[in-house]
């Protein structure tokens, strides 16, 4: 009598790549805090994109210049405003003849003035040259600038990505001429190049977006040419034009993915680069329009306060920017580390 062995034990599926990346992603505890700083940052992103915050940084909320304040509105003789005057309190008959009646005049005008005393809000980070809220303008630079960031990076790595594609995996004459427009953009200082593009586009968000995006790809396309060129001719793209598969499908449906890493990590490289890059332009006037706020316009308003001893919108700028970049280049090293080949086999 023989006994059949049977089991319903299925086989243990790969869980692929990616999967491998986020468990060392996770294992990365310096990475996954940096990663929680970048998140909150972009939820404050969000809610001043939407209006829930700092919708009202144009307004005047306090005196100009205003200190740093905690402890609520100030009192009247803080604010600079002037109360009613009610007359003088010395005998001045003797040098005007008018004197005896102020006194009178003061009375009847006390029955139709009421005196109007504005107090400042409270401004934990103080006020700006006109009284606006420094706290409410920093977020809403921080929309602006995060925000150029990240869409310039995306535009950038796009360029990059599809030429270097293209590059990488045609070859020939097509792989040259893409070279020599490479060499064309790298031949140029990158802040001139980037000068000569605003003059063109002028100044708005929409307009640095594109400055940097077309300025910014050389990058990305030269690691994607490069990962092109290594895959290109391995066995399985081999076996994939064996059944017929298109070059279409062979680029971006087999090779592509394969090497999205490298384009993942430059744009997470990229967007730190290009905030700098946005600070820089509003900074010298050549980035945002005046009736927009970043954290290079902060920047130049804060040079000339500073030398007056107006020191808060500066604090403010450099911390917020700081801890912004400090964050988001440790997440992109965790990124890094996680996406890296070589890691793929110590699991």
């Amino acid at each position: 009598m023989s006994a059949v062995l049977t089991t319903n034990a299925k086989p243990e599926r790969s869980r692929g790549v990616w999967h491998a990346a986020g468990r060392r992603l996770r294992a990365d505890k310096v990475g996954m805090v940096a990663m929680a700083i970048v998140v909150c940052f972009l939820i404050l992103v969000l809610a001043t994109g939407l209006g829930w915050i700092a919708s009202d940084w144009q307004e005047e909320k306090g005196v100009p210049n205003a200190p740093p304040t905690l402890m609520g509105p100030a009192p009247p003789e803080a604010t600079g405003v002037i109360v009613s005057p009610k007359g003088p309190n010395v005998d001045l008959s003797d040098i005007d003849p008018l004197a005896p009646k102020y006194k009178e005049w003061a009375e009847r005008a006390s029955q139709f003035k009421t005196t109007e005393v504005v107090k400042a809000e409270t401004l934990p980070l103080g006020g700006d040259r006109l009284g606006r809220h420094v706290l409410a303008k920093v977020l809403k630079g921080a929309e602006v600038s995060i925000m150029v960031g990240l869409l310039a990076a995306l535009v950038a790595t796009l360029i990059g990505t599809v030429l270097g594609s293209i590059s990488g995996f045609f070859g020939g004459r097509i792989g040259d001429f893409m070279e020599w427009v490479y060499n064309v953009f790298t031949a140029m200082p990158n802040i001139l190049l980037i000068f000569s593009f605003a003059v063109i586009f002028g100044r708005g968000v929409g307009s640095v977006v594109m400055i940097l995006g077309l300025t910014g790809w050389t990058g990305t396309y030269r690691l994607v040419r490069a990962e092109f060129i290594k895959h290109r001719g391995r066995e399985y793209v081999r076996s994939a034009e064996a059944i017929g598969a298109s070059r279409f499908s062979r680029m971006f449906k087999h090779i592509l993915p394969n090497v999205s890493h490298v384009a993942l990590v430059q744009l997470s490289l990229s967007v730190v680069s290009f905030l700098k890059s946005e600070v820089i332009l509003s900074y010298l006037g050549l980035g945002v329009g005046v009736d927009q706020v970043s954290w290079g316009t902060m920047l130049s308003e804060a040079q000339g306060e500073l030398i007056l001893g107006y020191w808060w919108q500066l604090a403010a700028v450099a911390s917020f920017m700081a801890v912004f970049v400090t964050a988001f280049a440790l997440f992109t090293d965790a990124l890094r580390d996680a996406l890296d080949p070589k890691l793929r086999g110590l699991e």
